[in-house]
């Protein structure tokens, strides 16, 4: 993760949390503000935040370093119901229906923060569902140029291993084309954490011992990968030993065009990507994990999920804040 904090702290961002009075949020504000990586604007009612920050003894101050957007009341509120109409009108939302459904949505209006640049990233998601929470992201800021979807990449980062996983909540059957872009995306990512992208693409298939159709699916997500990155270490199908074993790997297919362990692994599907991280994370020790990262969106908005801990709050912010630099530099 150094290297994505010294990217954020280079260059901090404002991040608005839809959930701002969740005291998991408010400590990992705190903890934000403490690093240099980001002001905190908190989407929630002013009361409560300021109760729940005395509790708990944290050094928010807000309209010093931090802000509190009120979801009862805010002057931008007009704007942001005007701008939301203009993006759902034809898909039957009137101009009464947009102010009623953002007002009712601490999660709306972050995204709309972002949307009309009065937020640089947004992170929501440790109360609610993944997919409402999507399908938001989707409507208002959809997929930034040059990808072609969105997808979710959960991170662990052992003492051994740094595994990054996907699609974890995205894509819940993607095609062949759909992780190859998948693991482009994922190409990406990892770089910004400063390590070497080494690509696997799994199955239960062991390089054409299985003409199963996930099994073909899996070797042609991997050679349309390799067309479109052929700098990038890659290979597959394999099973999942293989993706960090160079020994069994090799001892199966010495012509393998991929050395060392990998560290991007590219799942069937949802379930077993979703399935395998969780695995991990309960069985792997101590290690840090990450996410999930939302890949591909137009702006650094990124969805957790309610087992969200203040460390990993804290962690996402960075990442939110290191695209916002990097969104900034292209």
């Amino acid at each position: 993760m150094r290297p994505v904090f010294m990217a954020a702290q280079a260059a901090p961002k404002r991040i608005a949390y839809s959930e701002g009075e969740d005291e998991r949020v408010l400590r990992a504000a705190q903890v934000a503000i403490d690093e240099g990586i980001a002001f905190p604007i908190l989407v929630g009612r002013p009361d409560v935040i300021a109760t729940r920050i005395e509790r708990a003894g944290l050094r928010l101050q807000p309209g010093v370093n931090c802000e509190v957007v009120n979801p009862g009341k805010d002057d931008r509120f007009k704007q942001y119901y005007d701008a939301y109409h203009a993006l759902r009108a034809r898909d039957g939302i009137t101009p009464d229906l947009a102010k009623v459904v953002v007002r009712r949505s601490n999660s709306l209006i972050a995204t709309m923060m972002v949307k009309l640049g009065d937020a640089d990233g947004m992170i929501g998601g440790v109360i609610g569902r993944y997919d409402l929470h999507l399908e938001q992201i989707r409507e208002v800021i959809g997929v930034r140029p040059g990808a072609h979807g969105l997808a979710a990449l959960n991170a662990l980062i052992l003492d051994q291993y740094s595994l990054f996983i996907a699609d974890t909540f995205v894509n819940e059957d993607p095609t062949a084309e759909q992780l190859a872009d998948i693991a482009a995306l994922a190409v990406e990512e990892v770089q910004r954490f400063g390590l070497p992208p080494r690509v696997a693409f799994l199955s239960h298939s062991m390089f054409g011992s299985s003409t199963r159709p996930s099994a073909r699916k899996m070797r042609q997500a991997r050679d349309l990968f390799v067309q479109r990155m052929p700098h990038i270490p890659a290979d597959g199908e394999m099973q999942g030993d293989a993706a960090l074993s160079d020994s069994v790997r090799h001892a199966l297919l010495p012509s393998s065009t991929l050395h060392g362990s990998a560290n991007i692994l590219i799942l069937p599907n949802l379930d077993a990507a979703n399935i395998l991280f969780n695995v991990l994370k309960m069985t792997g020790g101590q290690g840090v994990t990450v996410g999930p990262i939302l890949l591909g969106a137009a702006a650094p908005v990124h969805i957790l999920t309610p087992s969200a801990t203040v460390r990993r709050i804290v962690n996402m912010t960075a990442v939110a804040v290191a695209h916002g630099a990097a969104a900034s530099g292209r």
